[in-house]
């Protein structure tokens, strides 16, 4: 059974922000020393990509960054933690009406896909991160219209 956040999605500016400690659950779920593997497996990141699917992408953000930040400089576990929290960014610029934002947030999520050469990380592959931004990418389109 998944976890369901306790508050509205958080949106700058429009929406009351959650207390700080609203997502400790799911961030200290993150240890330090953790490998790739296991980091793909905690709730942080399972549990991150339930809530951006949910569009609670500033949430996506909160709890996937521990991740970010335990992972090695340049791996491709850290540009796939990398790209998916810039999609997350993008997504929630998109909400949030600045459409150029979110468009150069992409561009960020993309050159981290590319910057994996090709190998799978965290779990996924980079043609699954890759379709991720293109519908990102369409939703600004339709916004756009």
């Amino acid at each position: 059974m998944g976890w369901t956040p306790a508050y509205p999605a958080y949106v700058p500016g429009q929406t009351l922000r959650p207390p700080d400690d609203a997502y400790a659950d799911l961030r200290e779920t993150v240890k330090p020393g953790m490998t790739p593997e296991e980091l793909a497996d905690c709730r942080a990141w399972t549990e991150g990509w339930r809530l951006f699917d949910a569009e609670y992408f500033w949430e996506a953000h909160e709890v996937w960054e521990p991740i970010w930040m335990q992972l090695p400089p340049n791996s491709a576990a850290r540009h796939v933690s990398q790209a998916a929290i810039q999609l997350a960014n993008a997504a929630l610029k998109i909400r949030m009406g600045r459409p150029g934002a979110a468009l150069r947030l992409c561009k960020l999520a993309r050159e981290h896909v590319i910057r994996t050469n090709g190998r799978q990380a965290l779990g996924m592959h980079p043609t699954s991160l890759l379709s991720r931004i293109e519908k990102v990418e369409e939703r600004l389109r339709l916004c756009a219209l």
